[in-house]
């Protein structure tokens, strides 16, 4: 039996969801000024179904995104601040006796859409654990009993990557259940002033009312993830992934290179981006662009380039310079 033929989007349905995608995206904006990249990369890998890990100084909108992201979705925000004795049944949940003599689950934050992991690196490894598996099954195990988590259950995790600490570095299986890393930074000058003008036309980050965002309506996030499943990608599209993340695996600056982990997501992201464009089929130039934020918390530079600067962004500039972009 031959493998069956996927189901592709049809233009017109291409231009339907990329106008749903944007009014999500253009509602992030009016709030998240100055960090349109970031709020791309985060729609792009929500669409694909996948964990996002946002890193960068704090003040630099990373809660702010998540939570009006959230507030245009219509989804359940559930913000979980890790601290180094966070334990597994603070964010799982716990049995608890009942006055019949019954033990029954009291659900933990866990049990949200959007969840805000904040600091992650300040949990233990039981505490992160337990993340991974809520991550991975979508599901988390209290007393035996295995407990389904939301259709929509999304992990959002915040680092600093200036302070260590008392930090718990994260291990590298915990790293590859998180579809993209997405580095924000500080705002221009011109972004900075927006940003005191709106404070002085009564914004408050922690008044979500003050946003100013109506909930789009409906299942937007459903409908697109299924949308996104359905955008083309070519034969030679698919060679093109496998050759870069297979290229880090031996390329001389990088001593850890990327899973196949890797090429799925670099695979799903990019089709969720060519839907955030409008267009039904994936590009060389999607796949060129989500390339670092797919795999720079995937790979190891070399110790020693390292400490002289070459960040993991560079080690994958360099391998990709040497893989052969396919013709359209």
């Amino acid at each position: 039996m031959g493998r069956p033929e996927a189901v592709t989007l049809a233009d017109a349905d291409g231009s339907m969801h990329a106008q749903a995608a944007e009014a999500i995206a253009s509602r992030l904006e009016r709030v998240v000024l100055g960090q349109r990249s970031a709020i791309r990369e985060t729609l792009a890998a929500l669409l694909a179904r996948g964990h996002i890990l946002l890193e960068g100084v704090p003040g630099t909108a990373k809660t702010l995104l998540v939570r009006s992201l959230a507030l245009a979705l219509g989804a359940t925000f559930r913000r979980i601040q890790f601290t180094p004795d966070l334990m597994p049944s603070d964010i799982t949940g716990v049995s608890v006796l009942g006055a019949d003599g019954s033990f029954r689950f009291r659900p933990g934050p866990l049990f949200g859409d959007l969840i805000l992991a904040d600091e992650i690196n300040r949990a233990p490894a039981k505490t992160q654990a337990a993340l991974l598996e809520a991550m991975q099954e979508r599901s988390v195990t209290v007393d035996g009993t295995s407990h389904a988590l939301s259709r929509d259950f999304t992990v959002f995790a915040t680092q600093n990557p200036v302070e260590f600490e008392g930090t718990y570095p994260l291990p590298e299986a915990e790293l590859d259940r998180f579809l993209v890393k997405i580095s924000l930074g500080y705002p221009d000058d011109a972004v900075e002033q927006a940003i005191l003008v709106r404070v002085l036309e009564g914004f408050e980050a922690d008044e979500p009312a003050s946003f100013g965002i109506e909930p789009i309506g409906g299942d937007p996030l459903g409908a697109l993830r299924s949308a996104a499943r359905r955008v083309r990608v070519e034969p030679a599209l698919l060679g093109y992934i496998a050759s870069i993340v297979r290229a880090t695996r031996s390329a001389p600056t990088i001593t850890l290179g990327a899973s196949p982990r890797a090429s799925v997501a670099l695979l799903k992201v990019s089709q969720a981006t060519a839907l955030l464009d409008g267009r039904v089929f994936v590009t060389p130039d999607d796949i060129k662009a989500l390339a670092a934020p797919v795999l720079r918390h995937r790979i190891v530079v070399a110790p020693e380039l390292e400490l002289e600067g070459v960040s993991a962004d560079d080690a994958i500039r360099a391998v990709m310079e040497r893989i052969e972009v396919p013709r359209q």
